[in-house]
């Protein structure tokens, strides 16, 4: 009997030898926390779930990376800050995250950055836009991939200078993402055309906006060019009612985001042809890794692509990339490996620049037209972020770390 068993230890133990790859290769997940505004901004962040989900699944399904999978804890981050640093912290100390990125409204990404900073973990901002994310309230825990307010305006100021407009406008939602954006323009206006002066500012409370009431003040200043932040519900109502009015009539509009189209598809037919705006021209870009992206999201989700899903796509896959080149989940080794990193992305190469952990992403520029019963960009072009962003000497002025 003792030889019988003595037999079975060393088959038991052969076969757990054997065995010790597949179980190796089965180790816990990496976990990542991610956080958005779900419930409030729908229209562009269930898009962006789509993306990242999309990225998840592919890179799931060759291996993961560092010989584990990704799992991705989400959670509605209630539009709010207090909700948004509650949740963020659930993740961290309950879930045990390695790192979070999302986000969709400025003033929640700023407190994701300052929250970061204090809990010392990565957070990759994927849609607030406001300057301060990587400016004034940037530190070593924060970095962010779209092309933030000063980078995007600049894009548009450029396109101003042969409109010949002197008189400017500014019309923009009354909270961070807003004001960041009139104040980019103020600076870049008068800096690059001169003789370029503010006649009218209207700031609408998000999702508040009395058409009527806004569009009459523009109109009473009789600006011959128009800076334009508004979106969702509150840009559909401006349209309407400035088309109504024949505001934009003879003006030169410039408009941020307008050209994306998860604020153009709602406009239908009232799209108003020739604005100047930043979009995403999804089914006009021809490169073949993007074409590839949008062939799978559409065949995943029998829809179009969004710029949040697009952009959700690159963040995970970004993610990846730098978890490979940091060799494990470590924060100080994610922060190492993400500064100064070059991406290879749909879009084609992308730097997260280290001085202050801005993404040269860039943005597609062009005009608005009506195309049968929607609308969609013309003449547009692919601006590198690179061009358009602030100078070292801007940036160590403001930023405290």
């Amino acid at each position: 009997m003792a030889k019988i068993s003595t037999i079975r230890w060393l088959a038991l133990g052969a076969a757990l030898a054997l065995g010790a790859p597949s179980l190796h290769a089965q180790q816990a997940p990496i976990k990542i926390g991610e956080l958005n505004s779900y419930a409030r901004q729908a229209a562009f962040t269930v898009p962006y779930r789509n993306g990242w989900q999309l990225a998840l699944d592919e890179i799931n399904a060759k291996g993961g990376v560092l010989g584990r999978k990704i799992e991705i804890v989400s959670r509605e981050d209630g539009a709010t800050t207090g909700d948004a640093t509650r949740v963020a912290d659930e993740l961290v100390s309950r879930e045990g995250v390695s790192l979070l990125f999302g986000s969709f409204l400025s003033n929640v990404g700023v407190a994701m950055a300052d929250f970061a900073n204090q809990k010392k973990i990565v957070y990759i901002a994927a849609e607030p836009l406001t300057d301060a994310i990587t400016m004034a309230q940037g530190n070593r825990y924060t970095f962010r991939i779209r092309p933030n307010n000063t980078m995007q305006v600049g894009m548009l100021v450029d396109q101003a200078k042969a409109s010949g407009a002197k008189r400017w406008a500014i019309v923009a939602p009354n909270y961070e993402y807003g004001q960041s954006a009139a104040q980019a323009f103020k600076r870049l206006i008068q800096e690059r055309v001169p003789g370029a002066e503010i006649v009218a500012e209207q700031y609408p409370a998000l999702g508040k906006i009395e058409a009527g009431a806004t569009v009459s003040a523009l109109e009473q200043a009789k600006p011959d060019g128009i800076f334009n932040v508004l979106f969702g519900p509150d840009l559909t109502q401006f349209v309407r009612e400035g088309n109504t009015r024949g505001l934009f009539q003879g003006a030169t509009v410039l408009s941020l985001l307008t050209g994306e189209p998860e604020w153009l598809l709602p406009l239908k037919d009232e799209v108003p042809e020739g604005w100047t705006v930043t979009g995403y021209p999804w089914d006009q870009i021809t490169e073949p890794k993007h074409k590839a992206f949008v062939d799978a999201y559409r065949a995943k989700f029998n829809d179009t692509p969004r710029l949040g899903s697009l952009l959700g796509y690159m963040v995970v896959y970004m993610i990846r990339d730098t978890l490979e080149r940091a060799g494990s989940a470590d924060t100080e080794a994610v922060i190492k490996a993400l500064e100064d990193a070059k991406f290879d992305t749909v879009i084609g190469p992308v730097t997260m620049r280290g001085i202050d952990n801005q993404s040269t992403m860039g943005a597609w520029v062009g005009r608005l037209a009506l195309e049968g019963a929607t609308g969609g960009m013309t003449d547009w072009t692919y601006k590198d972020g690179t061009s358009f962003m602030p100078t070292e000497a801007e940036v160590k002025a403001v930023r405290k770390d």
